[in-house]
């Protein structure tokens, strides 16, 4: 009971108030109506050495220098910095002839208030957009009369802005979550640099240890006694070469025997084309060289042609193209472990010594001689044949163990340069790199690659055009509407991304692309235009540039969404 009569007492104090505040002229809003309380006097806002009766307010006639004495007509709304005096009172270099108001002020009940430009009142069109009242064309003009909406207006409005919000909420979580998945990946690279610079480590004692290996077998290699190519002194020689000179002969008879089967199967070919040609061809037909061809094919016919190779000859080659090792008619190790060479018997004489001092020898024998090739003394052992299996491998592994070493450094440098490069506030477009949005528009389609490139494909078919390759992050001021759908950029200072050196621009320069970024709830290009030839630019909608509540570090602004 006492709320009710506390509201009741509550209304009619406001309604008491209400009526006590004199009312404002038409077109002044409430941050202006200070300016309009007195009853006997009007002083113009602007220039206070210009005084007027109330009557000459909103007489459709501009008295002030500033505009301010026709807050509800278009009268005044020539007025700007490069407009002419007008009247002659307005002489005075004291006057200020720039308008003081902001526009005509529509209360828009239901809605929102704003104002309208002055050239806008009683000019016969409804501005709904900015009055939905219809208050602007009180006039009526040419029978105009501009009918109220701002209950249906400022409804939708509602609606969409709720809708706005709920985006806006969205978008901001999903920014939460690129920000964690960039921190992630960040993590990723800084434990890989860590797990990289002690394999590292490794590497490089691993490395040492194997230079030295190397450098010990090449220094062996040089100290050991070479044995002939093969066993048995002068008669082992002999076998080498006769078994080296038999694989020569097998390998050049399967390489001949391959070149008559495919001059075999040509011949009879070309003997195919002559036959159809000879019974397919005009006998009436009155060329001599076309019947000299069909005269000579015949007798070539009729001759008889020995058989170029049978069945019988082909299973002999078969048999002496197999390896010895298969048919088993010269069993070459029966002969290779004949008699020895002296280098073998040397090799054998430490056979004879006891296991203690076997090593000793051997090991100051190799000294010994070693000493003598590095001094010049005596000759290094000859190429006679290969190095030995244990060089190699050991040469082989060093190479090994530096390329390993070479790769792990190199990705070391590209991680520490990832980790170096800019990647927007929070890291957060570290967690969109490499991925792709696309947009159908006209003739072309048009994909943006988050910090890689921007091409362009005609759908009529081709390759794809390079617009752009990632350069930086930048920023960039923008002043434009906001539709009702939230997809533009608004005003304010944006991110942007540049992308440069595209694929050159025939009679022009390389192509280029600066994508102008603003939030959204989903990645999405929104509109490419051409600002010059062969320079694009992209308005693309992402949560990744999205401030909520003041959180974030990217210039944006509150009317994005």
């Amino acid at each position: 009971m006492k709320g009710i009569i506390y509201g009741a007492v509550l209304a009619r104090l406001t309604q008491f108030i209400l009526a006590a505040e004199p009312s404002r002229p038409r077109g002044v809003g409430p941050d202006h109506a200070r300016f309009y309380k007195a009853t006997d006097l009007f002083t113009c806002i602007s220039n206070p050495s210009t005084t007027l009766s109330p009557s000459q307010i909103n007489d459709d006639y501009c008295d002030c220098p500033d505009g301010s004495d026709e807050p509800g007509t278009s009268a005044c709304s020539y007025l700007s910095d490069l407009s002419p005096s007008y009247a002659s009172d307005f002489s005075s270099d004291n006057a200020s002839r720039s308008g003081a108001l902001p526009g005509f002020y529509c209360k828009n009940k239901g809605h929102q208030p704003s104002y309208v430009p002055f050239l806008s009142v009683n000019d016969g069109v409804c501005d709904y957009d900015l009055c939905c009242d219809g208050s602007d064309e009180w006039a009526h003009v040419g029978g105009v009369k501009c009918e109220d909406r701002c209950k249906e207006i400022g409804k939708e409005w509602r609606k969409n802005d709720e809708q706005r919000k709920k985006s806006l909420g969205a978008a901001g979580r999903k920014r939460k979550d690129l920000v964690a998945e960039a921190g992630r990946l960040r993590k990723e690279v800084e434990d890989r640099i860590q797990s990289l610079e002690a394999e590292i480590e490794g590497s490089v004692l691993k490395t040492k240890s194997l230079e030295a290996a190397l450098a010990d077998a090449e220094r062996q290699e040089r100290g050991k006694v070479v044995r002939s190519p093969g066993k048995g002194g002068k008669l082992g020689s002999l076998i080498q070469t006769a078994k080296d000179r038999i694989e020569e002969l097998r390998e050049s008879l399967i390489e001949l025997r391959e070149q008559r089967d495919t001059g075999k199967f040509r011949l009879a070919e070309l003997e195919g084309i002559l036959s159809t040609f000879q019974s397919e061809y005009n006998p009436n037909f009155n060329d001599e060289g076309v019947k000299r061809a069909v005269r000579s094919w015949e007798e070539y016919a009729a001759r008889d042609r020995p058989a170029i190779g049978s069945d019988a000859q082909d299973r002999d080659l078969d048999e002496i193209a197999k390896p010895d090792s298969e048919t088993g008619i010269i069993k070459w190790s029966d002969w290779e472990e004949g008699e020895e060479s002296d280098v073998d018997v040397l090799y054998k004489i430490e056979e004879y010594l006891p296991v203690a001092v076997r090593g000793w020898v051997d090991q100051r024998l190799r000294d010994l001689r070693i000493l003598l090739v590095e001094n010049g003394i005596i000759a290094a052992s000859s190429a006679s044949g290969d190095e030995s299996k244990a060089l190699t491998d050991a040469r082989d592994a060093l190479k090994a163990a530096q390329d390993s070493e070479s790769n792990l450094r190199n990705e070391l440098s590209g991680h520490k340069d990832d980790l170096a490069k800019d990647y927007g506030a929070n890291d957060v477009f570290r967690a969109l790199k490499g991925q792709c949005i696309s947009k159908d528009s006209g003739e072309y389609n048009y994909e943006l690659c988050w910090l890689e490139k921007t091409t362009q494909k005609s759908k009529k078919g081709g390759s794809q055009t390079g617009m752009g390759n990632y350069v930086r992050i930048d920023s960039v001021t923008v002043d434009d509407d906001l539709p009702p759908n939230g997809k533009g950029l608004g005003s304010g200072v944006r991110v942007a991304l540049r992308y440069e050196n595209g694929q050159h621009c025939w009679n022009g320069p390389n192509r280029s692309t600066l994508v102008v970024l603003a939030c959204a709830e989903q990645d999405e290009i929104w509109k490419i235009t051409e600002e010059e030839k062969c320079v694009y630019r992209m308005e693309v909608g992402t949560p990744a540039v999205c401030v909520i509540n003041g959180k974030g570090t990217e210039a944006e602004t509150k009317d994005e969404l």
